[in-house]
């Protein structure tokens, strides 16, 4: 597991009582998810954050903030969606980490713990600080480590059209070999299970702060996945015939990169601060959606296939009368 810690004290003590901040999905509506934080924060004297985006969707009474306001004010945040909302607001936040909750309202998730019915005991918990807090590791890019930070993957991408991506690697200073791709994921060990692993990357356990390097579609130069420590920096530069790659953080188009532009990646341990409320019960259910990965079928459609009355919690069918 990443490293956990046990929180003491209370948001209570907060002056002006505790700003919680927002995320919302960008397109699932929250419905009475969103209404429920609402009343909690009214009833607890809560201030609540949103960005202009999210705040338009909803017709209570928030404060709407830029994304840098709403990172140096607020003192915990809550993530309405699925993963992918989940990793937006550990970015949000990743300069000035503060308890990230995460609630769910989409199917499969890794990350986020809570569900609908559960949110007002969550919120309560929070408060009082009655949780555990799980530190994420990130990758940040740039020379100066300042560009962007991903808690899943950077990818780097060839665009339809263009060339394909051409680059050399270097790890610790020291050059690793080429790559002539379609693409190249650098993921934490947390995100082995996403994009790296659709390129044939391992899955790496989540205690160890390491760095995976797979490449899409391989064609020449470097066709195995790479495993780097967290101590050693990573450099790709690409060649002045490459293509110029889409950079994706955590599957967002952040940019594209340029031939001839040297790319710096550096893993930094507590950027994020996932709340876990119960951890072993979180890690029970990531062991029931680990051993779907390679299924050929979808959640529902594993539910179709199920006799009838099999699955915890689904009726049973009624038995037939003997003549």
């Amino acid at each position: 597991m990443p490293r956990s810690r046990r929180r003491a004290g209370s948001l209570r003590g907060v002056a002006g009582g505790p700003c919680i901040a927002l995320v919302l999905h960008p397109r699932r509506d929250p419905g009475p998810v969103l209404d429920a934080v609402g009343d909690w924060a009214a009833s607890h004297g809560s201030r609540l954050l949103m960005q202009a985006e999210d705040a338009a969707r909803w017709d209570r009474k928030t404060t709407v903030v830029s994304g840098a306001e709403l990172a140096e004010q607020a003192d915990a945040v809550v993530s309405l969606g699925g993963d992918g909302t989940m990793l937006g607001a550990l970015r949000l936040v990743a300069r000035r980490p503060v308890p990230v909750l995460g609630v769910n309202l989409g199917n499969v998730g890794f990350l986020v713990e809570v569900q609908p019915e559960e949110l007002p005991d969550a919120l309560d918990r929070l408060e009082r600080l009655d949780f555990t807090i799980e530190e994420h590791s990130g990758l940040w890019l740039g020379a100066d480590a300042d560009e962007a930070a991903a808690f899943n993957d950077l990818a780097f991408v060839r665009v339809p059209g263009d060339g394909v991506v051409e680059a050399t690697l270097a790890v610790g200073g020291q050059r690793m070999g080429r790559y002539r791709c379609d693409g190249l994921v650098i993921s934490t060990s947390i995100g082995s299970t996403a994009y790296a692993y659709s390129a044939g990357g391992p899955l790496v356990s989540p205690a160890l702060d390491a760095v995976v390097v797979a490449a899409l579609a391989p064609m020449a130069g470097i066709s195995r996945p790479l495993v780097t420590s967290a101590d050693e920096p990573i450099r790709l530069t690409l060649e002045p015939g490459s293509g110029r790659p889409a950079i994706e953080v955590d599957g967002t188009m952040l940019r594209r990169a340029e031939p001839g532009e040297a790319l710096d990646v550096r893993l930094k341990p507590g950027c994020g601060r996932v709340v876990r409320l119960d951890s072993d019960r979180y890690q029970r259910r990531n062991q029931v959606k680990l051993s779907l990965l390679d299924l050929p079928f979808l959640p529902d459609e594993l539910r179709e296939l199920a006799a009838p009355g099999s699955l915890p919690g689904s009726p049973r069918p009624p038995r037939a009368l003997e003549p």
